[in-house]
């Protein structure tokens, strides 16, 4: 007989070892997690890990021989500044793994004739502002509104919300009535600050990267302009979103993908507060040309008035605790040891 689990991929990544430790101190039931990189000795302990690949079809094959999921929190994917260097790779793993993942969810409702729920991280790289002025005059988007993202995650992402859509609503349905196939949920990111993993490659990480080398004391050059502006979250509340999404009633969603955030600010505000806790950090600015396009695109903020209301999101952490009492003490914490 197969067991019931709780599927995590990208589990080694920031959001995943965030996540593998909230559901694992909430004594969630048996939890999978998935990676091509081993998880950390002490999450490690706690779950069954698999190191593979999610475009690794054999190895799927094999896990719903054993597994049978009742939610699948899908968080692998190359980030945005990786892609830009590896489209084609970002496309197989973005797109080619959600799919299969998503099929393997629909399958799996259809045989057991319950929806499997699919947790599905989506980015504020789904959006593409055209120009500043468009950025500067409609600060707040909604979901639906200038998605023209400009990068290969942006295209992947916008495209996996598509599917999901897709699967939910429509695959295998001929009539409005039939049951859906598989429960499909998810929540577009800003940029993530963590305090207990390092940066990895997104575009957002110029604010991570300046608190963890003031921390150390070396030098920091942003790679974008003082005036870059775009939503951020602390990584608490991140997983916050996650879990409260699943938790949330099927009947009062009015949607399947929602926009979050929780504070928005400029590079040299970041830079501000970072020398406020840190007086001799050395923050010079060396905009990237590539990296900078991207910022551009990217929003100021987003309308999150649907998740406010359809699932009581709110986030914990504005600008002043993020730093005052999540990521200063724990960065510094972290160094000094």
């Amino acid at each position: 007989m197969r067991r019931k689990a709780i599927l995590i991929t990208g589990a080694a990544g920031e959001v995943g070892q965030a996540l593998v430790q909230q559901l694992a101190d909430q004594g969630t039931d048996f939890l999978l997690t998935l990676d091509v990189r081993p998880l950390p000795p002490e999450l490690d302990a706690r779950v069954t890990h698999i190191v593979g690949d999610i475009l690794d079809h054999s190895l799927f094959d094999r896990l719903v021989s054993e597994y049978e999921f009742t939610h699948i929190y899908h968080l692998a994917a190359l980030l945005s500044t990786r892609a830009e260097y590896t489209p084609m790779a970002a496309h197989h793993v973005n797109v080619d793994g959600t799919m299969h993942l998503l099929q393997l969810a629909a399958d799996q409702s259809e045989w057991e004739r319950k929806s499997v729920m699919f947790i599905y991280p989506s980015s504020v790289a789904v959006f593409g502002m055209q120009t500043l002025e468009n950025k500067a005059n409609h600060p707040r988007p909604q979901e639906w509104e200038w998605n023209y993202p400009i990068t290969m995650y942006g295209c992947n992402k916008l495209y996996g919300e598509t599917l999901g859509v897709y699967y939910t609503k429509h695959y295998k349905q001929l009539a409005e009535d039939e049951p859906t196939m598989l429960d499909f949920r998810c929540v577009r990111f800003p940029g993530l600050i963590s305090a207990f993993t390092v940066p990895s490659g997104g575009t957002s990480d110029y604010g991570p990267e300046m608190l963890h080398a003031a921390a150390q004391g070396k030098p920091y050059a942003c790679f974008v302009r003082p005036d870059s502006a775009i939503p951020f979250m602390a990584m608490p509340d991140a997983i916050t979103s996650l879990t409260q999404l699943a938790a949330a009633p099927r009947e009062k969603l009015t949607r399947q993908t929602y926009n979050i955030t929780a504070f928005s600010l400029t590079a040299e505000e970041i830079a501000e507060r970072v020398r406020r806790h840190f007086p001799q950090a050395e923050i010079t600015y060396e905009p990237d040309l590539k990296r900078q396009r991207i910022v551009d695109s990217w929003p100021i903020d987003v309308n999150d008035d649907a998740a406010r209301r359809d699932w009581g999101w709110n986030p914990a952490y504005d600008a002043e605790r993020a730093f005052d009492e999540y990521l200063v003490p724990n960065i510094r914490k972290r160094y000094q040891k």
